[in-house]
């Protein structure tokens, strides 16, 4: 599916977004018999409330639609989309003095609130909701670029592993880099022990089907910006096996690899203008007679070993070997993206996305991408302190020390281990919503991808 805005020389009808302070006045300057449907109808302009405006001859010539207090836009964004469901179909357009945020929120949300998964269901979901025109202070090749790369990351995400193992995983990447003519190659199941991928190859060597790390390669000119995403199509747990509640969802383990692409594809979209490398350790963590116990002794690409004391903290096995590889090259941003934590669910909830990172410069152009792309992050600490609780004393490292406490930093440690001096940032994102929200199915979700976008050209001078 493809988000679009309607025509700009389309017809259109006028959808007016009002505040409860706002609305006695723009009454006032309504006609009549709309200030009068609106009261009888209990119009207060509260979040998400809509009315549709009738004509003289009965047929919808217009909306208005509540955008609440700023309490309520406060606690939920994306009001718009809900909005633009609730209208016929057709084109529409945003009628009064919005100032530019507003706008582009609005723009967004009604691309966001397009998004229909519906390869098991054709031809049964609803139609596409009503149309809007990109408003004037909106860039529509932007939010066209940034609703289309969340709409991939959505449908892989959302798509079961039956369907989206590792080999569909790189079917995916293979087109994506082949629709943007990006160089892309694989290293598959044996040979990436041959060729020093350890911790990737034990995680997955356990599935019929193989491990692999993908790589991809766009751009000619300009910084180095190498996105590293955790491919773990369906997560087990391995040997020390999940409960079947925390194993419902691990279709959703290769969030991180989906918001990656995702990301990658607005990049391309957009023609920024750098180098981008994209790596997946793509892997499927089941069991078998040859999966990795716990209290294996990995050795890294690296060199580091590292004692597996928990084989379903497989996430920061395979990035540890992809991030290594990454820095064996010059880069100027480096990212990575993964579903690793249960912890950092706990600490922020599914809708912020937490994030380490210790370089000043890339935090403030993030946090104010954040702010632009309505795509909120929050910073933990890469805590130097706890470096010790990873440190098991047999190996180098302890891939799940089991202490009880900051689960999410000891493992955003871990991978800090693996990238040397690189400008370096780390998302343990979620990548699901649990309910139905506006612009936001319940189902596959993007995060941090638009933030890091739009910080993209402050962290690197372009």
């Amino acid at each position: 599916m493809t988000p679009e805005f309607a025509p700009k020389d389309a017809t259109s009808r006028p959808l007016t977004l009002i505040t409860p302070d706002g609305l006695k006045d723009w009454r006032s300057g309504q006609a009549a018999e709309v200030g009068r449907w609106l009261e009888q109808t209990g119009f207060g302009a509260g979040a998400g409330e809509v009315r549709l405006l009738p004509g003289a001859d009965g047929s919808v010539v217009g909306a208005v639609a509540g955008l609440g207090t700023a309490q309520a836009r406060a606690r939920g964004r994306f009001g718009v989309a809900k909005a633009m469901a609730a209208l016929p179909a057709g084109a529409w357009h945003l009628e009064g003095a919005l100032p530019a945020h507003e706008q582009s929120e609005a723009a967004l949300a009604a691309l966001l609130g397009q998004y229909r998964f519906d390869r098991y269901r054709p031809g049964r979901m609803p139609e596409r909701p009503a149309l809007l025109k990109a408003p004037d202070a909106v860039d529509p090749r932007l939010c066209l670029a940034m609703a289309a790369g969340e709409f991939l990351t959505r449908d892989l995400i959302n798509t079961p592993a039956e369907d989206m193992g590792p080999e569909q995983l790189q079917a995916a990447f293979m087109a994506l880099a082949d629709r943007f003519g990006a160089q892309a190659s694989v290293i598959l199941g044996d040979d990436l022990l041959t060729q020093n991928f350890p911790m990737i190859h034990a995680v997955g060597r356990a599935s019929p089907r193989a491990p692999r790390l993908l790589e991809m390669r766009w751009g000619t000119a300009g910084p180095k910006v190498t996105l590293v995403g955790k491919g773990v199509c369906f997560d087990t747990g391995g040997l020390n096996i999940k409960p079947s509640s925390g194993m419902s969802l691990m279709k959703k383990d290769m969030g991180g690899a989906a918001t990656v692409l995702g990301l990658a594809q607005m990049i391309m979209q957009l023609a920024l203008p750098v180098r981008l490398r994209v790596l997946v350790p793509a892997v499927e963590n089941v069991i078998s007679g040859n999966a990795q116990r716990p209290k294996d002794i990995l050795t890294s690409r690296k060199g580091l070993t590292v004692e597996v004391n928990d084989t379903d903290a497989e996430g920061r096995l395979v990035l540890g070997d992809a991030l290594a590889y990454a820095v064996e090259e010059d880069v100027d941003v480096l990212i990575s993206m993964a579903t690793l934590t249960g912890a950092a669910r706990v600490a922020v909830g599914p809708d912020l996305a937490p994030y380490y990172c210790d370089d000043a410069a890339m935090v403030r152009a993030l946090e104010a991408g954040s702010a632009a792309g309505f795509d909120p992050v929050w910073r933990l600490p890469f805590h130097t302190p706890y470096e010790h609780i990873i440190e098991p004393g047999i190996a180098d490292l302890d891939n799940a020390p089991g202490w009880g406490f900051a689960g999410s930093v000891t493992a955003a440690l871990f991978l800090r281990r693996f990238v040397g001096d690189a400008r370096y940032m780390h998302f343990d994102i979620y990548g699901h919503s649990p309910a139905d929200l506006p612009g936001r199915p319940k189902g596959g979700a993007g995060q941090g991808a638009r933030a890091v976008l739009l910080g993209l050209p402050a962290m690197l001078g372009i």
